[in-house]
């Protein structure tokens, strides 16, 4: 999660957030496990009882007091990331609690260089965990903190321009210096944070709405939390610091010549920035944009525009979810079936790329139709920051 840029393009961030969430877990089950039978053992052994042993290990044994910190930080930590709670949590709160695994990790290394039998009696051990302490802070410093400072100085964004949308949605436009140079695409995203009161210190992913351009850069979100709710209240002049650009929602992915994307609400921002700027021939690329209603579609002109313009094959869904079945289509579609609904619109769907985004419950079911409607698994694109 250290964002280092050959990884994370090799990987896309959802897949690492995937990796990193299964491996945190495993690793914490390990500690757990580790600390069991380390007491069970040394009880055994010393023929006391396990509470006695455990009180003599945390007080007399190197770095335990530090140890047993570490162990409810990591603890705090895991707790909040259990699917139930983190949904009782506002993301910002959530977040907040989360850097306290580096606080865990910090205070749990004294004890294993002065207790740890690799640190103390193997010179080849005790090499290879510094190198990897090492390797792992290095990445951390350099990417999470020294990179984003540095762009964030270098560009000086500000914020241009801030626009209502429609309902509960925002367009913030930002100008600043040398932005040719900031390796962004369209399909991708950065971490914002608006420097302006309180509440500047908590990032939020935003991705690009427009193809980057030498002297702006577009966001558009919706308002589903305190960070995007802030949005509308953000006034021009605002500095803006940031982290990235991250994801491969890019044309990186392509294998054939036509694109086909699948939208729903706010799900459309990265697309119509992709749609935008990906090369493709008249008449073939499609979009497909689902939304409760008129007022639900987002860049309605600009995306008839586009159409117009660059031949784009346009599809507005409109009316609420099925409820009777998990499905992409809207609640006056029902006696389709969901893949059927898909070739009638994509025909010969196995010749696009098809790029799909919105909600992660309509994004599964966007996607089973679209592999179900027979398209290779390697021309279907999503990315997902909701794991």
């Amino acid at each position: 999660m250290a964002r280092v840029p050959m990884i994370e393009r090799s990987y896309g961030q959802d897949e690492l957030a995937r990796r990193h969430r299964l491996v945190g877990f495993c690793s914490f089950n390990l500690l757990m496990a580790h600390v069991a039978l380390i007491l069970i053992g040394y009880s055994l052994r010393d023929h006391s009882s396990l509470v006695g042993e455990t009180w003599t290990v945390v007080t007399s044994y190197g770095g335990m007091l530090l140890a047993v910190a570490a162990v409810l930080a990591l603890a705090a930590v895991v707790v909040t990331s259990i699917r139930a709670a983190r949904r009782a949590l506002r993301y910002e709160s959530w977040h907040l609690l989360h850097l306290y695994a580096y606080v865990g990790v910090g205070l749990s290394v004294p004890h294993e260089i002065w207790t740890g039998a690799d640190f103390t009696t193997s010179p080849a051990a005790r090499a290879y965990w510094w190198s990897a302490y090492a390797i792992a802070l290095t990445a951390v410093l350099v990417y999470r903190v020294g990179l984003p400072i540095w762009r964030t100085l270098r560009h000086a964004l500000t914020v241009t321009e801030v626009i209502r949308e429609g309902p509960g949605v925002v367009t913030v436009v930002l100008g600043g210096r040398r932005l040719h140079r900031l390796p962004a695409r369209a399909g991708q995203y950065f971490v914002f944070r608006f420097l302006d009161g309180p509440g500047w210190s908590r990032g939020n992913p935003y991705s690009l709405s427009a193809s980057p351009a030498p002297d702006r850069l577009r966001v558009t979100a919706k308002a589903v939390g305190d960070g995007s709710a802030r949005l509308a209240g953000v006034k021009p002049g605002t500095r803006v610091a940031i982290e990235g650009p991250y994801g491969r929602l890019t044309d990186a992915v392509r294998v054939t010549g036509k694109v086909a994307m699948l939208a729903c609400g706010i799900g459309i921002t990265p697309l119509r920035a992709l749609l935008e700027e990906l090369d493709y021939r008249p008449g073939d690329a499609v979009l497909v944009y689902r939304a409760r209603d008129l007022n639900d579609l987002v860049f309605r002109d600009e995306l008839d525009q586009l159409a117009r313009r660059r031949g784009i094959t346009m599809h507005y869904l409109l009316g609420p979810r099925i409820r009777s079945r998990d499905s992409w289509l809207p609640d006056n579609a029902e006696a389709w079936a969901d893949e059927e609904a898909l070739l009638h619109l994509i025909p010969a769907i196995s010749e696009y790329d098809v790029y799909v985004c919105g909600p992660d419950r309509w994004m599964d079911a966007a996607c089973a139709a679209a592999l179900a409607a027979g398209l290779p698994s390697r021309q279907l694109h999503q990315e997902r920051f909701s794991w």
